[in-house]
């Protein structure tokens, strides 16, 4: 029996493109000369499309492949995914939801832990020769006993709500719908939990339905004393906003994995000395990726041998 025919839209993670290579028939899209002469090359066999969370997939691929059956995506964010289209075409949409929990929520407290005590700040301050020339850093703050404001309590949010209160931290939340399983006080308006917390933590999932949400409004409820995280996606912030409320001290710190124009990042940004920021890394750890590859895998081969798929959003 003929192997299904994959395109791979970039290498999602070279273990799982390995065994993609030695499953099915794949078609790396990142690697040929002429993307758009491939893509018509097998647009009559392509039955799967493999990509992330960040790529995605336009309708307008999805429309030249008429043949498409499922596209697996490494990751759990499907906004950049034409769901739509997808839905219309009977098209199946998987991610890769839980297995990554665990490494975003360890990263969120690395950089919660790194605005708190500015570890990056203080290793920039001694390799410059600063400390025998200027003597101790300014003091760092200390994350025990201050509220931590988790917008969007999901399985992340959770997770970081988990490991923030080993810290001592007090736990509010946010979203569009309280849950009745948690004790945490909640609130629906970004406002009024900006208004609650010292620091506000960034974990819904992005997409039209949040974009922009957390505005100069919600940044400026943070205030100059507290300290706005974001794990999540960069539409979710008004990254301009942003910018202006550090620079002019209305907000007191950000750490930052996400951004909204990726891999391009404001030079603004990046000239700030209160701001932490990742190349969104929140899933990049050798365990969680190696997993995330394995439950793409799952899904693929759920779908060709008619079983049902273990992680499907469509």
């Amino acid at each position: 029996m003929r192997k299904p025919e994959i395109l791979e839209l970039l290498d999602v993670h070279p273990g799982t493109t390995a065994k993609l290579d030695a499953d099915y028939i794949l078609h790396k899209l990142w690697e040929a000369g002429d993307q758009d002469a491939l893509i018509d090359e097998v647009a009559q066999t392509c039955r799967g499309v493999v990509t992330n969370g960040i790529v995605g997939i336009k309708g307008e691929l999805i429309k030249r492949l008429p043949k498409l059956e499922i596209i697996a995506v490494l990751g759990v964010g499907v906004d950049s995914v034409d769901l739509e289209t997808a839905r219309s075409r009977h098209v199946h949409v998987t991610n890769t939801p839980d297995v990554l929990t665990v490494g975003v929520a360890e990263l969120a407290m690395g950089i919660l832990l790194d605005v708190a005590r500015k570890i990056t700040w203080n290793d920039r301050y001694l390799r410059a020769g600063r400390w025998p020339l200027e003597g101790d850093p300014p003091l760092a703050s200390s994350l025990s006993g201050r509220t931590l404001g988790v917008l969007g309590m999901g399985r992340i949010g959770q997770a970081i709500a988990e490991r923030a209160s080993v810290f001592g931290m007090q736990i509010v939340y946010g979203g569009p719908n309280r849950k009745p399983d948690l004790a945490h006080d909640f609130y629906s308006d970004p406002v009024d939990l900006a208004q609650a917390c010292d620091v506000l933590m960034i974990a819904c999932k992005g997409g039209a339905e949040t974009a922009g949400l957390v505005s100069a409004e919600v940044i400026d409820a943070v205030g100059p004393r507290g300290w706005l995280i974001n794990v999540s996606r960069g539409s979710v912030v008004d990254e301009q906003a942003l910018i202006e409320a550090l620079k002019a001290g209305r907000l007191g710190a950000a750490g930052l994995d996400v951004f909204a124009n990726e891999p391009n990042v404001p030079a603004d940004l990046i000239a700030l000395e209160n701001v932490v920021l990742q190349p969104h890394q929140g899933s990049a750890s050798i365990e969680t990726r190696d997993a995330m590859g394995d439950l793409v895998l799952a899904n693929l081969s759920a779908h060709f041998t008619s079983k049902p798929l273990p992680t499907a959003v469509t």
